[in-house]
């Protein structure tokens, strides 16, 4: 019997674990701390991807580009949030917010995405080409934000023919509405499965 989660064809997509989001002196860990310490998030994030590891499927970093004080100057429409990260230097390039935590460092195998300049993982990346590549269908996606990256590279990926799982605490957003919208509104249009840490630890 086929695994719902069977290593040869699942990737599982962890977005932007840098410094900034994860560790507690990070620029932008104040802002989600609340929704974040409520889900376990570290916690829940560390423990998918090593069972993934563990099982065999592939972990692929789907990192933010990192911030350079002239990024956008040329740009005819930076949208607002990478104006803020603009202003910000959040995951500044150089930097210890621009690293990955230390809990989320790449191992052998694991596959690291060119970076994407807005919200989904997929625009303007090589994500599509490396998951096709691997021969991969169903992508899991974990990380942050749940309103930002989170949904725009799942919904993207449901675009692009991808079964698509969302993991309700295995994210945070800067507010309990954010995170509610997500997994309550948003979500269910898109994602094939919406489920919990440990509902998807069952399942792996």
């Amino acid at each position: 019997m086929t695994k719902a989660y069977d290593k040869g064809i699942t990737g599982l997509l962890l977005v932007d674990p840098y410094n900034d989001f994860l560790s507690n002196e990070g620029k932008a860990y104040a802002r989600h701390q609340e929704v974040s310490e409520s889900v376990n998030l570290l916690k829940h994030l560390k423990e998918i991807v090593d069972r993934a590891r563990k099982v065999g499927i592939r972990v692929f970093y789907v990192p933010h580009h990192r911030s350079e004080p002239d990024d956008f100057d040329t740009w005819l429409y930076p949208n607002p949030n990478q104006v803020r990260a603009q202003k910000s230097q959040i995951f500044a390039k150089g930097s210890w917010g621009g690293e990955f935590h230390p809990d989320f460092q790449p191992h052998k195998g694991d596959v690291i995405i060119k970076e994407h300049w807005a919200s989904s993982g997929f625009a303007n990346t090589d994500l599509d080409h490396q998951l096709k590549m691997h021969g991969l269908q169903k992508i899991i996606v974990i990380g942050l934000l749940a309103n930002t990256c989170i949904e725009a590279t799942a919904r993207f990926g449901s675009e692009l023919g991808y079964h698509v799982t969302l993991v309700k605490d295995a994210t945070a957003a800067y507010s309990k509405e954010a995170m509610h919208s997500a997994h309550e509104v948003n979500g269910p249009t898109f994602a094939h499965a919406i489920l919990t840490t440990e509902e998807l630890l069952a399942q792996l």
